[in-house]
Parts: C-alpha cells; sequence; structure tokens
C-alpha cells in the first residue's frame, strides 16, 4: 500500500517512510541530501547512501547513524544529484514497490543516469511531466555551456542549487577557460563533503565580494539570484547573470529571474525520459507526486496505465520537488 502522509509510506511487512520530515516508520529513508527531503527530527538510523549522509552532516549539522543495506530494500543510484538513491521494495506480497526520489536517466559530468528496473508500483517524480518540457541532448547542451563562457569575458555570475548544478556549473567552467572560480561558503561545504566521499574533485576558491579582481566566474546558489547585493554586485563589476534549470525550456524564467542569458540544465528528467521510464519499469499501477503530477498521470492513463496523481493530497513535500 501506498501513502502520502509525512513522506511517502510504503507498507508492506514493514512501514518504509521516504523522505519525510518526521521519522515514522519500521525503515526510514532519506533519498537524497535535499533540504525538502531530509529529516527536521532524525532517527536513529537513516538508510541513505555514505556520500548523502555525509552531505546532510555537511549541510545541516544532523548526527546520525546511517546504513545503505536493510534485507529486502535495495538502493539505486538515482541520477539526480551525487549520492541520490531510488528504492526498490521486495514486498511480502511478492509485488516490487520502486521510489524513485528525484531522478534522471541522462549521463551527466561526473553523474550516471538511473537505470530503471522492473517493478509493479511505481512510485515517481514528474517535476517536468508536461510536454513542453524536452531538453536538449545533454553533450550539446554542454558544448553550448562551455563555448557560451568562452565566449564572455566578464565577470560571470552562475546560479545553481548548492548540491546539484553548482557542481557541474564548476565543471563545465573548468572545462570552458582557466579563468579563477569561487563559490559561496554554502557551495564549499557541498564540495568538501563530496571531494571527502567520492574521487570527484573541484578546482574552485571561496568567494569574497569585496576582492573581485573582474576574472573570476562567481557561482552562487540559485536562492541569490535575486538578492540586493548581488544584483548591486553585478552592476558593479560589470558582469552578467546566468540561471540554469529546466525552468530555462520557457522564456519566462529568463525574465523572471532577471538573469542575461538562460540554459536548461536539469538534474531531472523531461518529459520523454519520464514517459520512457514508466515504458522500462512496466508497473501495474503508478503514482505521480511533484510539478505535473495531474497532467502526467493522465498521459500515462491514455497510454493504458493504471496512474494516480499524489499531489493534490500533498502536505510535507515541497512543489516541483527538489533544489
Amino acid at each position: 500500500m501506498i501513502r502520502l502522509r509525512d513522506g511517502i509510506h510504503i507498507e508492506t511487512d514493514q512501514t518504509i517512510v521516504a523522505d519525510a520530515r518526521s521519522a515514522v516508520g519500521d525503515v526510514n529513508v532519506v533519498s537524497h541530501a535535499h533540504a525538502d527531503h531530509t529529516f527536521r527530527t532524525t532517527p536513529e538510523t537513516v538508510l541513505c547512501s555514505a556520500e548523502t549522509a555525509a552531505l546532510v552532516r555537511a549541510r545541516t549539522g544532523a548526527e546520525f547513524e546511517y546504513t545503505d543495506t536493510v534485507p529486502g530494500i535495495e538502493l539505486l543510484p538515482a541520477g539526480h544529484v551525487v549520492g541520490s538513491r531510488a528504492t526498490l521494495v521486495e514486498g511480502e506480497d511478492d509485488r516490487r514497490y520502486l521510489y524513485t526520489g528525484d531522478f534522471s536517466t541522462r549521463d551527466r559530468l561526473y553523474l550516471d543516469g538511473f537505470e530503471p528496473v522492473s517493478a509493479d508500483v511505481l512510485v515517481m517524480e514528474t517535476t517536468y511531466g508536461d510536454p513542453q518540457y524536452r531538453f536538449p541532448p545533454q553533450k550539446e547542451l554542454e558544448r553550448e555551456i562551455c563555448d557560451w563562457l568562452a565566449d564572455h569575458d566578464e565577470p560571470l555570475f552562475l546560479f545553481g542549487y548548492s548540491l546539484g548544478r553548482a557542481g557541474e556549473l564548476q565543471h563545465l567552467a573548468r572545462r570552458a577557460t582557466n579563468r579563477p572560480i569561487v563559490v559561496s561558503d554554502a557551495i564549499g561545504k557541498v564540495n568538501e563533503a563530496i571531494e571527502a566521499t567520492t574521487n570527484i574533485s573541484f578546482d574552485a576558491g571561496s568567494f569574497e565580494a569585496n576582492e573581485l579582481s573582474g576574472d573570476e566566474i562567481v557561482v552562487l546558489p540559485s536562492n541569490r539570484s535575486r538578492t540586493d547585493w548581488v544584483r548591486d554586485l553585478v552592476e558593479r563589476v560589470g558582469g552578467s547573470m546566468v540561471g540554469f534549470s529546466g525552468w530555462a525550456v520557457t522564456s519566462s524564467y529568463r525574465y523572471r529571474g532577471g538573469y542575461d542569458a538562460t540554459f536548461p540544465l536539469s538534474d531531472h528528467c523531461d518529459f520523454d525520459e519520464l514517459v520512457s521510464t514508466v515504458t522500462a519499469v512496466d508497473p501495474e499501477i503508478v503514482y505521480t507526486q511533484h510539478g505535473f503530477a495531474d497532467e502526467f498521470a493522465g498521459h500515462l492513463q491514455k497510454l493504458g496505465y493504471d496512474a494516480r496523481p499524489l499531489m493534490r493530497h500533498q502536505r510535507s513535500l515541497l512543489d516541483f520537488g527538489s533544489e
């Protein structure tokens, strides 16, 4: 049985609770270290990857034990951010339950995409579950971003989530140019946690607004793009602001954010990749959540699937999912 309460509840012979604010399950899962998927009240033991445990500690200071192994439950690389995992549950009813969490099937820089597995019940995020959200081929997009960065010699301010796109932007910036790369403290903490638990490295210094020489590429969290001090700084140094998000498929994203340029770089599946995932999993029933949950469930119903949106009952998972 699937319930959307505080987090996703998968009830078989035990209650498995994923991405909740409070830990009330026999097994408590954290799919990845974005704030809207982690516990406010931390259980004694969390089922998650080592990378996610390190990232949660670095970002929140929370102390907890973790395990990545529980009988009857398998964690699968989800391809969303470093450490992200989907959860595959072997139920007592001989049914397989797959909870994707946030996921991406595309290989991106240092991340391998999610590889779907067969399951009877699929609970999936549908952030971009509308046909207008189709992303360019990943390699083509990366080349376009690198070319743009190489062609602009003014101070560049790149905006992406601290965990996820910020790391990818650092790697793309280094691929495109030898200019100094500096990052905010929040991104620096994420870099350190990733470097400590993986073979991924970042070539970035600390961002000091009063010490910019004018040659830097500055990577900042997305939520800083609208702050007055950032906009004043960009204007003072004659810089350009660049936004990166799947929402950049539409021109309104650029104007809402006040960006000079935008690119549809995303850590989620686009519409076609979501459909392909359902086809590959071939479930008896699909539960959709986040973003276009109603619309995507309706599309799947037209394809002959038993699909049901969970978003209308949503209580604690944030709209549009993740960072």
